[in-house]
């Protein structure tokens, strides 16, 4: 594949057969904030999941100032659900930063882009490239593997040398011009075409030129991350009842689930009903709940919750925790293993 034809006919294609009618395109030139929500929302997230998500947030901030001006709370509640909640906390503080630092208006140096909070060179350079039409190289996980296949690049992209050669790569690709729907082709023919599992080579505008559909290495191309067991860690939380409410507490803003709310825990040889004493509610348990596993980037936790019933309490929830309404949790920052044994147990 030479290497000056690849923009071009990546163009072309895109014109045709790319995506045009996702909600975040289509905005104003030299509007970021539409584009740097939906690409801080889209790191690690497949599409058809960001979408309502992108919806509902944009409609309660529907700009930068809104956002800034609203509670920590309210963003991770709306954002309780689509996971890695860094990049909801990152995305707050950025918007407060940009109004405390820029006027209130998103950075147009990429400089300036890539210090905030949460981005990093390829999201910096997608922001860049959509809002300002600025040439800038992307370079995430579809188009790692794009790359990869098309040119035929061994290696796991994880690797710092490979890395560094597809970095180059991507740079020495770069179109004169129409950059938008370059970026936006590269996305759409990751997302669409040249997928992980089974790639649509047929339909791809580089498949007689591309090494790995020329060699028969689609499933080698891009190497894959080196096996690794993931640890094994267990927990207990306590689901305590009281009045139809739950007792919640807001975890520290570091580590899992920063700044969301979540069900106490304990460890799981503890007696629950002593654990509950500990924390200041004398509490009957009720029931254990089924244990399940829920699966994080480095680790795999297996989680037993144990329903117990508090009869009587002697005052307001201490600062840290509250007691929330099971019937008010759709607007609650909760994790996704809390709200799944809360909705289950309401249900």
């Amino acid at each position: 594949m030479h290497v000056e034809r690849f923009a071009p006919r990546l163009i072309a294609w895109q014109r045709r057969h790319g995506r045009h009618a996702l909600p975040w395109q289509g905005g104003a030139a030299g509007d970021a904030y539409p584009v740097w929500l939906s690409e801080i929302m889209l790191q690690q997230t497949q599409v058809e999941t960001v979408i309502p998500y992108y919806q509902r947030f944009l409609a309660r901030f529907p700009d930068l100032a809104t956002l800034a001006a609203a509670q920590q709370d309210e963003v991770l509640g709306l954002w309780s659900g689509l996971g890695y909640y860094s990049r909801a906390r990152n995305l707050h503080q950025a918007a407060r930063r940009i109004v405390a630092e820029h006027g209130g208006r998103f950075p147009r140096q990429f400089d300036a882009i890539l210090a905030l909070p949460g981005i990093g060179r390829s999201t910096a350079a997608a922001i860049a490239a959509f809002a300002y039409a600025e040439p800038r190289a992307i370079l995430d996980g579809n188009v790692k593997r794009v790359l990869a296949r098309v040119f035929g690049i061994d290696g796991w992209p994880g690797e710092r040398a490979v890395q560094e050669r597809l970095w180059a790569l991507a740079e020495a690709l770069l179109p004169g011009g129409e950059i938008r729907a370059y970026t936006q082709g590269l996305m759409d023919l990751g997302a669409t075409v040249c997928t992980r599992g089974r790639p649509g080579c047929e339909r791809c505008p580089f498949n007689v030129e591309c090494l790995a559909n020329i060699q028969g290495r689609q499933r080698e191309l891009p190497a894959a991350r080196p096996k690794k067991t993931l640890p094994a860690k267990r927990t207990a939380m306590l689901v305590m009842l009281h009045a139809g409410e739950v007792l919640l507490e807001k975890r520290p803003d570091s580590g899992i689930w920063g700044g969301l709310w979540s069900l106490p825990e304990c460890a799981e040889q503890d007696d629950p009903a002593r654990a509950a004493e500990q924390l200041g509610y004398p509490a009957r348990l009720t029931g254990e709940l089924p244990a399940f596993e829920h699966v994080f980037t480095h680790f795999r936790l297996t989680i037993q919750p144990w329903r117990l019933q508090v009869d009587r309490l002697a005052g307001a929830a201490e600062p840290g925790r509250i007691w929330l309404a099971l019937d008010d949790l759709d607007g609650a920052a909760l994790p996704t293993p809390v709200r799944r044994i809360l909705s289950a147990l309401k249900a």
